[in-house]
């Protein structure tokens, strides 16, 4: 706590050890309790495994307390991520499936239509935690309705040799993009370059472009939505501006790395710092705890535009073709109660984290100051498609891969920008006007 210890902030709130709550608008939500329901009741919910697998089951353990308390059966169907879109869109065309699928990214937009409005359970846990960051409120409202309830986030931040940063005089992470070109060009002229994912990836390579686009100020539409924007010098500033980090900076390898190709190379201290999610961190803890000592971590440095990040949301969905919609609601209004998702939040030490602001405030972030920067990372989120709404055309852009392909072009094989973003340009409108 900066101002206030947390004993007197826990006081003030109305926050007694454990969570349990003595007064104000949080302690009624908080203490209210689920209905009972008819006996054999039952929900399906379907979600992605987890890299934390204690986490998984957490989830099935509060489940079966919730089963005790309402007599509704909840099955935790747990799945290979890759496979979970294949079951989503497969439970829709035969409307029939899981009661409630936990969804990532913006596919609240894409399956909007057999999605149920999830106002009454959304719009109180908002109310209740100081409101949700804008990246996940943003997947999870489509027009004015809210078609899932917000879950967690699993940030991306630069995980970095605290030690060798000191060695070369950096006591502080770089703030800017050019501080940060300047400190990777003394470690790659020591044999310690950064390392990024730059080729076409399911994660770090979207998770370093968009915001690298952002940060100069450049983006793929307006407002709106539909008017494209990205040939633009902003767009090309960032673009020259990634060919000198790659040229200075990088590992080379990073043009043909995939999402599991730089954890490998952090841990074997081959890079100096990389993009990822707590996952390598929390490796390290276990199996090589001389670089989880020397590690720490940072959100993506800023622009001329500011700072922004791109991170996985995780929301759940209920289905329309569902015969247990109330008790469905009910059961994820008792999950995201502060009680029951602080033992789920606890265990995964910021591999995944809240989506409200509510939770910086948590005593999580005062047991360990290299996750630290998790706590209020959230904020610089944005979705694809940024400023314009996570539509289904901004998924399927990058689903196309179309902004990394753009850098990668001026990066790898020498592509002039103008040429790289005139092809971008085409790509985009294939989508947003074909």
């Amino acid at each position: 706590m900066k101002e206030i210890d947390r004993r007197q902030f826990l006081k003030a709130a109305g926050i007694a050890t454990g969570f349990a709550l003595t007064g104000g608008i949080a302690s009624i939500v908080d203490a209210r309790r689920p209905p009972a329901f008819a006996k054999g009741t039952t929900l399906h919910l379907l979600q992605p495994s987890s890299f934390v697998k204690e986490a998984d089951e957490v989830h099935r353990q509060l489940a079966r307390e919730f089963q005790q308390r309402t007599r509704v059966e909840v099955t935790i169907e747990t799945i290979h991520p890759h496979d979970l879109q294949t079951r989503t869109a497969t439970a829709i065309e035969r409307g029939m499936g899981p009661d409630i699928v936990q969804m990532p990214h913006n596919w609240p937009h894409l399956y909007a239509n057999a999605l149920v409005d999830v106002a009454e359970v959304a719009e109180p846990i908002r109310q209740r935690d100081g409101g949700y960051y804008a990246q996940i409120e943003e997947v999870c409202q489509v027009g004015s309705r809210w078609k899932a309830v917000p879950f967690c986030f699993v940030p991306l931040a630069v995980v970095y040799r605290a030690d060798w940063f000191r060695e070369i005089g950096v006591e502080v992470f770089p703030d800017t993009w050019d501080e940060y070109r300047q400190v990777g060009k003394q470690l790659k002229a020591r044999g310690r370059p950064f390392g990024f994912v730059l080729a076409p990836s399911v994660r770090e390579s979207h998770a370093l472009m968009y915001p690298l686009l952002w940060s100069f100020g450049g983006k793929e539409t307006e407002e709106d939505g539909k008017t494209i924007a990205l040939a633009s010098k902003e767009t090309k500033e960032s673009i020259m501006f990634s060919v000198r980090l790659f040229e200075d900076a990088l590992d080379e390898g990073g043009a043909a790395w995939d999402d599991a190709s730089n954890n490998r190379a952090y841990l074997g201290q081959t890079i100096s710092a990389t993009l990822n999610d707590a996952s390598i961190y929390l490796v390290a803890k276990k199996k090589f705890p001389h670089i989880a000592n020397a590690s720490s971590h940072a959100p993506l440095p800023q622009g001329p535009g500011g700072r922004f990040a791109w991170h996985i949301t995780q929301e759940h969905a209920i289905m329309k073709y569902s015969e247990n919609q109330k008790a469905a609601k009910e059961y994820l209004a008792w999950l995201m109660e502060r009680e029951q998702w602080a033992r789920w939040f606890h265990i995964q030490e910021g591999y995944r984290t809240a989506p409200t602001t509510f939770w910086e405030r948590d005593h999580l972030w005062e047991t360990d100051p290299r996750i630290v920067a998790f706590r209020e990372i959230n904020q610089y989120g944005r979705p694809p498609g940024y400023p314009g709404p996570p539509t289904a055309q901004a998924t399927q852009a990058l689903a196309k891969h179309i902004v990394v392909e753009m850098y990668t072009k001026a990066i790898v094989r020498g592509v002039s920008p103008t040429r790289a973003i005139q092809w971008a340009v085409r790509e985009l409108n294939k989508i947003y006007k074909g």
